[in-house]
């Protein structure tokens, strides 16, 4: 086998319809473009969306805000829901089993909002900013050393 003999499968490759080419191949004269007009010039015809003139469909609807992709998946938890939950030790999994967060997220932070009384730890699989740690530290918990965020 070398290189100079590969060919592609017998029948997958289908050959280019050549127009133009006299009246007996069937897509002579015009070209199968028809007669006259904007579409059968060299370079013409409109831009997509174009609907001769009209106000085009994309400009007629309303026009709303921007959804983050990243937001769909990620969650913020006060220190006050996590004092209601009862939760001892915070993870990922136990926040979305307690409801504190959707089903679908994949990240979590742990922001200062609210005070926190309770002893509790927190998982490397959630984040924490900096003034919600120094409050778990305050409290008598601990927060795992990979998540610390700053805010």
């Amino acid at each position: 086998m070398y290189l100079n003999s590969l060919k592609p499968a017998k029948g997958s490759n289908k050959a280019s319809k050549r127009v133009g080419r006299g009246i007996g191949c069937g897509n002579g004269k015009t070209a199968g473009r028809g007669h006259k007009g904007q579409k059968s010039r060299s370079g013409g015809g409109v831009r997509v969306g174009f609907e001769g003139g009209q106000m085009p469909l994309q400009m007629r609807l309303p026009k709303f805000g921007f959804t983050s992709r990243v937001g769909r998946y990620s969650a913020q938890v006060r220190l006050n829901e996590i004092e209601t939950s009862g939760l001892d030790t915070i993870s990922l999994k136990g926040l979305v089993e307690a409801n504190l967060v959707p089903l679908q997220t994949r990240k979590v932070k742990i922001i200062l909002s609210g005070e926190l009384k309770r002893k509790i730890s927190v998982d490397d699989s959630v984040a924490v900013t900096r003034g919600a740690r120094a409050a778990i530290e305050a409290a008598g918990g601990q927060v795992a050393q990979a998540q610390v965020e700053q805010a």
